[in-house]
């Protein structure tokens, strides 16, 4: 059965993937390397993973404006996450999702905590929805 959330469409588009869940702030800024992917940020929650072909459910973004343009270079080096959910996005990210064609939704029903790591979920971002997919071992 699909779950379907409702919340804010940010960046248009539709993207699908496994959820990458974070508790944390993002800072792409120096937390997170364009060439692959792969969160560098010292101590925060996901470093050491990749979030190329994620999707990346965080409270939100913090930092440098110059982080829209590694949500942009992450795109261009075909790095990017497939989506993005925020709890609320700021202009930082909105900027970056739009720039990189990533679909980005935030404030959506029941807020992110709902979500798991793991979780297959398509977002659309013209929508404004996450759909939360049956497991079907992809």
């Amino acid at each position: 059965m699909i779950m379907r959330i409702h919340g804010r469409g940010i960046a248009g588009g539709t993207g699908k993937g496994r959820a990458l869940v974070s508790p944390a702030p993002i800072s792409f800024l120096s937390g997170v390397d364009p060439e692959t992917g792969a969160v560098v940020e010292k101590g925060h929650p996901l470093e050491g993973q990749v979030i190329t072909g994620k999707v990346l459910v965080f409270p939100h973004g913090r930092g440098s404006t110059v982080g829209s343009y590694v949500l942009y270079a992450l795109s261009r080096n075909k790095k990017a996450p497939a989506a993005m959910i925020n709890e609320e996005a700021e202009p930082i990210i909105a900027v970056g999702a739009i720039m990189g064609r990533i679909p980005l939704v935030d404030r959506i029903e029941g807020g992110i905590s709902r979500l798991r790591d793991g979780d297959l979920l398509r977002v659309d971002g013209d929508e404004g929805t996450v759909e939360v997919l049956p497991d079907t071992g992809i």
